[in-house]
């Protein structure tokens, strides 16, 4: 059976559950707000399929795609209602076209983050965009398994762990899956999350109170929409966006939380790394591990790549990791150009390079229910004025050189 010594050593892709012929793994929360397994060991077999399906234990080589393109979705509706370039949906069309299935992480009515399944092009509109929590797996491996022994084709999204821990569970290639990851810059805590959530709401006084530390009173009842990524102020400057529904006497009223990533305390935390899960730090699926057939993700910096093809309505990168991959890919109708791995690294170091662990994240743990979470996420990311300074004289510097370099050249 797995003994679970360090949380590092689990990335809560929930195989071992799903895999476990007793049914004696469940998934529990810990202070932190991840899930990992627990283990009734009275009812245990100790049969070792736990850990034969566990991605941590069971790493792959590292490797490289076999092509990268930047990628565009035609319809610009579906792009603006993507994280990126639309790609997940062109991909999703073309198997649910085949008569197949495709699953995605979704909201569920109490807005937190699940994996599920649709068999229409109606169900894909929940899939879309990015959702910057850990989601929960829940059945979706097993249901993917009786869907492909049924021969149909199945299209499974997740992030790299998540789609090891498929590859793992499943025990054998199927022809008619289609594994899809995203280049993953780590999963913040689901009960961080909540509590943003219900602080948040809590500042905007739509319930009678102006309290911050209201975190024992569930106010997500009054979400009526989230957005991570937001495009309304551009792809490159997205925004966090929380639509509230306030009940009135007569009516229901519609208020819209926007602000933009670097002002948004969530997006802070997140994009400092404070609250990722522990093996996040030491990714066990990074470097194309995970044995997906294609990699998708925001081709950032494209406008220094393609200045044409960049509109800042979004840009896929997509990574074609297998011939499978680059089969179906090529059958989706996408406005697509090749360009180097090398160039997409430099923009993407998330493909291959894990995040550093943070000194504030023990401080942060150690106060987080304890403090307002914006104060508390202000402090642990708070840069001092004399760093600040540092970084724009040396921004400056680089910046003067770069254009006595281009000079001399002509």
């Amino acid at each position: 059976m797995i003994e679970l010594v360090d949380k590092k050593d689990c990335c809560g892709c929930n195989a071992c559950v799903s895999k476990c012929p007793k049914q004696c793994i469940k998934m529990e929360e810990d202070y932190e707000g991840f899930l990992y397994p627990v283990i009734d060991k009275g009812v245990c077999i100790d049969c070792g399929l736990c850990e034969k399906v566990c991605p941590v234990i069971n790493q792959n080589n590292p490797g490289k795609p076999l092509k990268v393109y930047a990628a565009k979705n035609q319809d610009e509706k579906i792009r603006m209602e993507s994280s990126s370039g639309g790609i997940f949906t062109l991909l999703a069309e073309y198997v649910l076209s085949e008569g197949g299935v495709v699953f995605g992480a979704k909201f569920n009515k109490d807005w937190e983050v699940i994996h599920d399944y649709t068999e229409t092009s109606e169900g894909l509109a929940v899939f879309r965009g990015s959702k910057y929590v850990q989601s929960q797996i829940g059945e979706t491996y097993r249901q993917a398994e009786e869907f492909l022994k049924q021969g149909r084709k199945v299209l499974f999204s997740g992030t790299p762990c998540q789609i090891a821990g498929l590859k793992l569970f499943l025990r054998r290639e199927y022809v008619n899956l289609l594994a899809v990851d995203f280049v993953c810059h780590g999963v913040p805590s689901p009960k961080v999350f909540r509590m943003y959530l219900n602080e948040t709401i809590a500042r905007q006084g739509v319930d009678g109170e102006k309290t911050v530390l209201s975190y024992p009173i569930d106010k997500r009842s009054l979400i009526n929409d989230i957005k991570f990524r937001d495009k309304r102020l551009g792809w490159k400057k997205y925004s966090f966006a929380l639509t509230l529904s306030v009940p009135l006497e007569k009516e229901e009223k519609s208020i819209l939380f926007s602000e933009p990533l670097t002002e948004n305390v969530f997006m802070k935390g997140f994009l400092k790394d404070l609250y990722l899960r522990p093996s996040c730090y030491q990714c066990p699926s990074k470097s194309f591990k995970s044995g997906s057939d294609l990699s998708i993700a925001d081709y950032w910096g494209i406008q220094n790549v393609l200045q044409d093809f960049d509109d800042d309505m979004g840009v896929s990168l997509v990574l074609v990791n297998t011939e499978k991959g680059e089969t179906i890919y090529k059958n989706i109708n996408v406005i697509s150009v090749e360009t180097s791995y090398q160039k997409a690294f430099q923009y993407n170091p998330c493909l291959e390079i894990n995040v550093k662990l943070p000194k504030s994240r023990k401080i942060f743990y150690n106060s987080f229910e304890c403090i307002s979470l914006y104060e508390l996420v202000y402090k642990s990311t708070y840069i001092p004025l004399y760093i600040r300074l540092k970084f724009k004289i040396i921004q400056s510097i680089y910046l003067l050189f770069s254009m006595i370099s281009k000079r001399m050249k002509l």
